[in-house]
């Protein structure tokens, strides 16, 4: 390794060709402020990029701190403060909507089996969601965010959205803000317990347990939507970058945006504020829950493999056929988001490759996770891509951090 590379604690390895990836990864803890993160790329479901590095807590102290405190032990006369526990290749993190994606893939699957329609209402798999002019929202609405639900009338206490069954009763009693079909809006935190119930009610089994058995068992993956106890130890936490540290990784919003945020009565605050407190993302209730839209736990490594998977075959393991992936990739929703504001490309399930969204190429469809996490597939190339960092930006969909290194990535692709 080259100096650069020891001084902020990077390890791993990378094949011919793929060097200028490792480059922008140490250019992220300098240039970007990254405190702990990994990157892990497939290529034709071989790993051909696997790096870690920095601090496993955001803080640099161990245990449930909560995003941004500082409890590092202190130091008296003689004393010298303990290294930060270093990130390490198994470290896993929230990857908040990146979630999405890995949710998509169930509906996708059971689809695939025959035993899901998109074409089909909600309603027929889960007659109480028909309520208050909902009859007609499809199942590919969903997936493709255009339900018209991305808020509720009244938000849900952290205990009421930890709890998978009163969380979808209370979308599935909540009236559309538009004519569902008609438009598309990001479904920040519904989304999660609209793809959960359905994946209920055709199972019988929470998707929890079918990404367990179905996605991350075949494929040996460190990705969990509600985290196993026993897990505790590998997951490191999240923080708020600072703003001198942040302030380079997004590009400046649109005043449009910024006011719609700031705005408590707009529907981007209200889909964004669905939980009202937000439960705190690094403590042990949180991870256990089921949140399909945003608390799943994973490693780099896993969500690159994941979408390797999608793609092709990973030592013997594909998930979705090539039709089934015709269709996650097929744009759905395209133009101004309702929520997000701004223009988004939309699949089933997956952000495609836009302004908004920058992924590989046009062929491209995966899922950021708000504040610099990003995973994507991209068939024509072979790439499965996966970046985790504990440092939160304030940025949903293009993180600078994710960006450079998918640059850097699509250089030694070509």
């Amino acid at each position: 390794m080259d100096t650069d590379v020891e001084a902020v604690g990077v390890h791993g390895t990378v094949a011919d060709g793929f060097e200028p990836v490792r480059d922008a990864f140490v250019r992220n803890f300098g240039a970007a402020g990254e405190r702990g993160a990994a990157v892990v790329v497939y290529r034709d479901g071989r790993p051909v990029v696997d790096l870690w590095g920095g601090a496993k807590h955001f803080d640099g102290a161990a245990g449930d701190t909560g995003p941004g405190t500082a409890s590092s032990p202190g130091t008296g006369p003689g004393e010298f403060p303990e290294p930060p526990e270093p990130w390490e290749r198994g470290t896993a993190q929230v990857v908040r909507s990146a979630t999405k994606g890995v949710a998509a893939a169930v509906l996708l699957l059971l689809h695939q089996r025959g035993e899901l329609d998109l074409d089909a209402p909600v309603g027929t798999y889960w007659p109480e969601f028909k309520a208050r002019g909902k009859d007609r929202v499809l199942v590919r609405h969903v997936l493709a965010h255009r339900a018209g639900v991305p808020a509720l009338d009244v938000p849900l206490t952290p205990a009421q959205a930890l709890d998978a069954e009163t969380a979808a009763a209370a979308v599935a009693a909540q009236a559309p803000f538009w004519e569902p079909g008609t438009e598309h809006g990001y479904h920040a935190h519904t989304y999660g317990w609209l793809t959960g119930e359905l994946v209920r009610r055709v199972t019988g089994r929470s998707i929890r347990d079918v990404v367990a058995d179905e996605i991350a068992g075949p494929l040996g993956l460190d990705l969990w939507i509600g985290l196993p106890r026993a897990r505790s130890g590998r997951v490191g936490s999240l923080g708020r970058l600072d703003p001198p540290a942040a302030a380079g990784l997004r590009a400046r919003p649109r005043p449009e945006v910024s006011a719609a945020y700031r705005d408590p009565g707009s529907l981007t605050r209200r889909a964004f504020g669905v939980v009202e407190p937000f439960p705190d993302e690094n403590s042990a209730a949180y991870h256990a829950a089921v949140l399909p839209a945003s608390n799943g736990i994973a490693t780099a490594g896993a969500l690159a493999r994941f979408y390797a998977a999608l793609v092709g075959p990973v030592d013997g393991v594909r998930l979705l056929s090539p039709d089934t992936v015709a269709l996650a990739r097929a744009e759905a929703s395209a133009g101004p988001d309702r929520v997000l504001v701004v223009p988004t490309r939309l699949g089933l399930g997956y952000m495609l490759h836009g302004p908004s969204s920058p992924l590989l190429g046009p062929g491209s469809f995966g899922h950021p996770g708000r504040g610099g996490v990003l995973a994507f597939a991209d068939p024509e190339s072979g790439i499965g891509f996966g970046y985790v960092t504990n440092g939160m930006s304030k940025g949903v969909t293009a993180d600078v951090r994710a960006q450079g290194l998918v640059r850097a990535v699509r250089a030694a692709a070509a």
